[in-house]
């Protein structure tokens, strides 16, 4: 592959291959965001260009020229020209590297006239080139051309394994399963029977039984109507599986994944199902029944997480809506109790509401009574939460039960673990992690968010995948460690709570040496991209990773920790 971590094209979308040759642009046609269109369109404009120069401006700044024009048809474009911070406008040049950007300006200054009409750009123009290329600096400097091209933080395939690392948490593995498409979710049904659900992007759900066989037929298949692509960064697809707590007696369970609506509309959808009453291991489609829809207006941030609470209410968490920085209405969809976007829903699946809707509003949601605000509304101002978890309590003092922990992915600082209470405001698009991000709305006296419990910087990882609290038995010395992850770098990490403070310190969790996992079936490395963490019924962890980030590649694998002491 030519890239792979987060890629993301201009118009929020995931990259793609173009159905026909790219003339210009060809570096991009395997995998990149132009379609024949659009590069017939930069080969227009590159040969205006061009017609300012003599032969020698031609041998000098060609090249430059059409490597800068390009950059809209890279799969990293959206990082490239900024457009995931609203704070600055969309650039009119991508973000250069300093070596490159230096060279380029030595040699072509007269073309950052015609590249483009920023007036602080053409200002540089007769300026040293420090100054120029001070102004295409990226906040993220590993997307900055053409050394994402290269960059082994976004390109490798194997996860960090730290050996021996003075103060981590050293841990081994075993591999569960392989050959799996993207396991975005791995849940178990509480029946007893310790059965794994695990459900791939594409929308299979596959049966694994207690001695990690797999059942040869799909549990579920929902491929004909789940949308997604086969191209890295689509963030769509089947995204979410929970069973009733009862579903012993009652055989439903929950599905959350992505749907074209009438006029080809995207939409999230939350349905229930059964199982079939003629085999334990197969759902049965036709029992389908919508609970929500909830139209998308891009094709990023779906959120996808349903978990049931301790109170036996059905948690939903949702995404705001995609694109950058929140950008919808004058608030964006996270801090707007109206929209069911950017939030944490909570619903009663056992009951219809008297005003229609295939489910029940708690009497004691917290927005209940307040005008304007949806119902459903238990939490707000989150912007992405990717993974969360029911911390099922220590088993000797059930200290901690109930509580919830989520990771929110951050926009392009910080991202950050929450702990989610009734009515928070959890801060997005006011605040990125503990900073502001919007600074009209980070400065209302009445914002009242809740920091979160933890938050990282870019230069740990990119993209949190949120973790589970360990309550089982076989590791008793992880009791009560926050397990949890990064899914660009590929980073194991654990919060440990002081009970005196309240405060939750980190720990990196590294993969034990040879010595340490030499026992028959331990392992120390894994595939890099950690997309979900899992709970068996007796509280052991695992993680779903993948060594390519594609829907329809099956390269994914499930990891179970073990700790070698």
């Amino acid at each position: 592959s030519l890239l792979q971590g987060h890629p993301q094209c201009l118009d929020y979308g995931p990259p793609f291959q173009p159905p026909v040759h790219l003339e210009f642009c060809s570096d991009y046609e395997s995998f990149g965001c132009c379609d024949q269109h659009k590069d017939r369109r930069l080969a227009a404009r590159y040969k205006d260009i061009m017609d300012y120069f003599d032969l020698r401006g031609h041998e000098l700044c060609g090249g430059y020229i059409k490597d800068i024009l390009c950059q809209e048809c890279s799969p990293y474009a959206a990082h490239l020209y900024d457009a995931e911070n609203p704070r600055t406008p969309l650039r009119n040049l991508p973000g250069l590297c300093s070596d490159y950007c230096s060279a380029f300006h030595s040699s072509c200054h007269s073309a950052i006239s015609l590249l483009t009409n920023d007036r602080h750009l053409q200002g540089s123009h007769e300026k040293d080139g420090a100054h120029f290329c001070h102004l295409l600096n990226l906040p993220d400097e590993d997307y900055c051309f053409p050394n994402v091209l290269r960059n082994d933080h976004l390109n490798r395939n194997l996860g960090v394994v730290a050996e021996d690392q003075q103060g981590c948490l050293q841990l081994c593995l075993t591999e569960v399963a392989n050959g799996l498409k993207n396991p975005v979710s791995m849940v178990h049904a509480g029946d007893g029977t310790h059965r794994f659900f695990v459900a791939e992007q594409v929308g299979v759900v596959w049966v694994y039984l207690p001695d990690g066989s797999r059942l040869e037929q799909p549990f579920l298949d929902l491929k004909k109507i789940v949308l997604t692509t086969p191209w890295i960064g689509d963030e769509r697809g089947f995204l979410g599986l929970a069973f009733h707590p009862r579903f012993r007696r009652n055989r439903k369970f929950y599905i959350y994944y992505s749907c074209l609506g009438k006029k080809k509309v995207e939409k999230i959808r939350i349905s229930e199902m059964k199982v079939s009453r003629a085999d334990p291991n197969k759902a049965d489609p036709r029992s389908e029944r919508v609970i929500l829809e909830i139209e998308e207006p891009a094709s990023n941030h779906n959120g996808g997480q349903l978990l049931f609470g301790v109170d036996g209410y059905m948690y939903i968490f949702t995404g705001d809506g995609g694109q950058a920085g929140d950008p919808f209405g004058k608030f964006g969809n996270a801090q707007n109790k109206s929209s069911l976007l950017g939030k944490v829903l909570r619903i009663d699946v056992n009951r219809a509401g008297s005003d229609g809707r295939p489910y029940r509003v708690p009497p004691d949601n917290p927005f209940v009574a307040e005008p304007g605000a949806h119902p459903a509304v238990y939490a707000y101002g989150v912007r992405n939460m990717w993974r969360c978890a029911v911390d099922r309590g220590d088993p000797v003092t059930r200290r901690g039960r109930g509580r919830m922990f989520c990771g929110d992915v951050g926009q392009n600082r910080f991202e950050e673990v929450d702990i989610i209470v009734k009515g928070g405001n959890y801060g997005w698009r006011a605040k990125e992690g503990v900073e502001c991000y919007d600074r009209k709305l980070c400065h209302n006296a009445s914002l009242g968010d809740i920091l979160p419990i933890y938050a990282y910087g870019h230069a740990v990882g990119k993209s949190v995948t949120g973790g589970y609290v360990y309550r089982g038995c076989e590791s008793p010395n992880l009791n009560g460690l926050y397990i949890f992850g990064d899914f660009m770098s590929g980073r194991l990490m654990a919060l440990q709570e002081d009970r005196k403070t309240k405060k939750w310190k980190k720990r990196d969790i590294c993969l034990g040496n040879t010595a340490s996992c030499a026992f028959p079936g331990l392992i120390s490395t894994y595939s890099k991209f950690i997309i979900s963490f899992a709970e068996d019924e007796a509280g052991e962890l695992y993680f779903l990773a993948t060594a390519y980030p594609s829907a329809y590649a099956p390269h994914g694998s499930i990891y179970k920790f073990v700790d070698p002491s």
